[in-house]
């Protein structure tokens, strides 16, 4: 009886993941997120745990109490630790911090993938999945110049980017946009150091919808003449159409985007994005369980895509304004595929 009561106070504080009989007989692989409420990590979760489950693997989910919070990812590394698990998969909060305890678990004989946002440095980690950003930037900006087609020599262009702290996703999207649309990159590493006319200006909006509005507005105060729209993710985008909307301009400037999430692909469909570019969080992921199953089992670890430093986990434009030499998906095929 006492037995009984220890394993059911145990299961009920989510100590034991599976059944005490098989637990050990299980391989243990650990995914850790930024947070467990961005449709993009539940997404990425979804992944993990169906391949987890065809595969007779026990995984483990951890995630960060909010964006940012490294102390809790890197309690989520010595749990995994001390279980013997042989294999980590994490979107760090903080790709430096975080390294000393990555550093621990492959002294451990962990395979270590980041997912999505590499570490700092990118080979403190085995490998990284991730959508390869640049290419996500560079297919909207050849579809917005496509659209304009003559126009785009002339094309007043307001950049929507994440922050100020140039991190490695928020500049390879900005800088594959510009080389898409036909731009000159000073630094390709850099954002904000080009001198071409047609660029009006850079505003940040963190990722968010009231972030997108005003630095819209901001940038719409600068030259209200703008007629495309840069938007680092489509929450950015719905707030850029919020402010151009309020000014009657609403029909008259594209605006692009990437990410692929469910109410982006809908605000595709209903014309308030021209063209968004989809990443794949629950392939990431599945890809990432694979890599550790075929390490635990052979000891291989997997090799970067042919011209990259990282795994493509693949992209995909999205639009319902399709031009000639750049494969696109319909924004209704997109919502069978999206996620969030």
């Amino acid at each position: 009886m006492k037995k009984k009561v220890i394993v059911s106070a145990l299961a009920l504080a989510g100590v034991l993941c599976t059944p005490l009989a098989s637990a050990a007989d299980k391989p243990i692989v650990g995914l850790i997120t930024k947070t467990n409420t961005n449709p993009f990590f539940v997404k990425m979760k979804e992944g993990a745990v169906m391949k987890a489950e065809a595969n007779g693997i026990e995984l483990r989910t951890f995630s960060g109490k909010f964006d940012g919070d490294n102390e809790s990812q890197v309690q989520a590394v010595e749990n995994l630790i001390a279980a013997g698990a042989k294999g980590i998969l994490i979107t760090p909060n903080d790709s430096a911090a975080i390294v000393p305890a990555i550093d621990r678990a492959r002294a451990a004989g962990m395979l270590v993938i980041a997912l999505d946002t590499p570490l700092s440095p990118a080979d403190a980690a085995d490998a990284t999945f991730a959508t390869d950003n640049f290419k996500a930037g560079e297919m909207i900006g050849q579809w917005a110049a496509a659209q304009l087609g003559d126009k785009a020599a002339d094309a007043k262009i307001a950049m929507l980017d994440l922050n100020t702290s140039q991190i490695s996703v928020d500049v390879a999207r900005d800088q594959g946009f510009l080389k898409g649309f036909g731009i000159d990159l000073a630094d390709p590493k850099k954002i904000g150091d080009e001198n071409d006319p047609r660029i009006v200006g850079n505003d940040v909006t963190q990722g968010a919808e009231e972030g997108g509005r005003r630095a819209m507005e901001n940038l719409l105060q600068k030259d209200p003449g703008i007629n495309v729209v840069y938007t680092i993710n489509e929450p950015a985008a719905a707030g850029a159409y919020e402010a151009l909307r309020a000014v009657g301009r609403d029909k008259d400037v594209l605006i692009v985007s990437v990410d692929g999430g469910c109410p982006g692909v809908d605000n595709v469909k209903a014309g308030v994005i021209g063209a968004t570019s989809m990443q794949f969080p629950l392939r990431m992921a599945a890809m990432g369980v694979d890599a550790v199953m075929k390490f635990a089992a052979s000891g291989e670890k997997p090799k970067a895509s042919e011209g990259l430093d990282f795994v493509n986990t693949g992209v995909q434009l999205i639009t319902d304004k399709p031009v000639d030499g750049l494969e696109s998906t319909s924004a209704q095929e997109g919502l069978d595929i999206c996620w969030g």
